[in-house]
């Protein structure tokens, strides 16, 4: 495995294969390039290792629930803190929940708990299956799991030559299958597991040796129908064999107080750029002092030097939205103006909705139709705008 996964201190320079990226991130891109493209919500990995495959998926959005399941518990315990969400994750919440939790156990073992999932990933799993749990392994995964979608990949031995001084790449390695012998396993599976499957792989051989095939012979199978019906999942009776030994769960905007706090922020800070932009303006205004509301929106919608660039068609919809004014010395915005803008309309879906969040927490009018704010402050006479 030194050998193939990049590692090359033991191994002469100019006789060993090297993989850019590294064959084993080529594995792990490969399952997210997978993810980016059916969006799956419930993903678990089998034989998760150190998690790296799971570090690597957590940050897709379209992901809820994500689950690794491994033999060493040891490990598990060790890599679980790397999953758990950090400052930044609390800053810019996500836009849906996503939990994550590692289990001990073997993936021979049936737990009711992975039922129902979207896809399942065995990556460089199976060949450190010996015989009977080979043989207990499709029962178990495509039997009773049953997900909409299986990815295995798994070592292919034609390629073994071409790595001097190898015949197992892994001393944990019960066996390593050309690519007849893992095809026929896999398509003997499918048909018996109503799955289809497609073959591929990752890590190019060298120029001359394109008849070897992929280092990394990889199986994609999909449940045929689609999703498992609940009817199934729920004829299940609960079978909670592994053991738990890390759970996590990320900040996100489904959750009202994170929800609350990015929306109050994102209005605030809109508010401010709207009232920082026209106080120039309020210079040429000194002669017209009173109660008078004083339109001074502009007529094209104010695009921040180094702010969002606008498509033309959201600068429309600004630009069309009610605009800024000033009473006194009190600047107003009127919450039709704040939803125009992008980033708060995909927050917020009307007025009524926004008023009731930030109603406790930012000034508003006396309509609730705006919020207030001094037009002028301590920081601008400062640095005189």
């Amino acid at each position: 495995s030194s050998v193939v996964d990049g590692n090359f201190e033991e191994v002469p320079r100019e006789t060993a294969i090297q993989f850019k990226p590294p064959l084993y991130r080529q594995r792990y891109q490969f399952v997210k390039n997978l993810v980016d493209q059916h969006e799956p919500k419930k993903v678990a990995d089998l034989g998760c290792g150190d998690t790296s495959l799971l570090r690597l998926l957590k940050v897709n959005p379209c992901i809820e629930l994500l689950v690794g399941v491994d033999i060493n518990e040891d490990k598990l315990r060790w890599r679980g803190d790397s999953l758990a969400p950090f400052m930044g994750d609390f800053l810019k919440p996500r836009d849906l929940n996503l939990t994550i939790i590692l289990y001990h156990g073997s993936v021979v073992e049936r737990d009711s708990r992975l039922l129902g999932f979207d896809l399942i990933t065995c990556i460089e799993l199976i060949e450190h299956l010996d015989s009977g749990d080979l043989a207990r392994f499709p029962e178990v995964v495509f039997g009773y799991l049953s997900p909409s979608m299986i990815v295995i990949s798994t070592p292919n031995s034609e390629f073994n030559p071409l790595f001097p001084s190898v015949t197992l790449r892994d001393s944990d390695h019960k066996f390593e299958w050309t690519r007849m012998e893992f095809q026929t396993w896999a398509l003997y599976v499918a048909n018996r597991y109503d799955y289809s499957v497609e073959f591929t792989g990752v890590g190019e051989p060298p120029a001359g040796a394109e008849n070897v095939g992929y280092c990394t012979q990889i199986g994609i199978f999909q449940k045929n129908g689609g999703r498992a019906t609940e009817a199934c999942v729920s004829e299940q009776h609960d079978q909670h064999v592994y053991k738990a030994v890390f759970t996590t769960s990320y900040p996100s905007l489904q959750q009202e107080r994170f929800f609350k706090l990015v929306l109050v922020n994102e209005v605030s800070q809109q508010v401010e750029s709207l009232r920082v932009s026209h106080l120039p303006r309020r210079k040429e205004q000194d002669g017209e002092q009173g109660d008078k509301p004083k339109d001074i929106g502009g007529s094209k919608a104010p695009v921040p030097c180094f702010g969002p660039v606008f498509t033309e068609v959201e600068k429309a919809k600004i630009e069309n939205s009610p605009k800024p004014f000033c009473v006194g010395d009190k600047f107003f915005v009127p919450l039709q103006r704040l939803l125009a803008y992008p980033r708060l309309n995909r927050l917020c879906a009307n007025e009524e909705m926004m008023r009731s969040v930030i109603a406790d927490s930012i000034p508003l009018s006396s309509d609730g139709s705006a919020v207030v704010t001094d037009l002028c402050n301590y920081f601008d006479e400062q640095f005189e705008f």
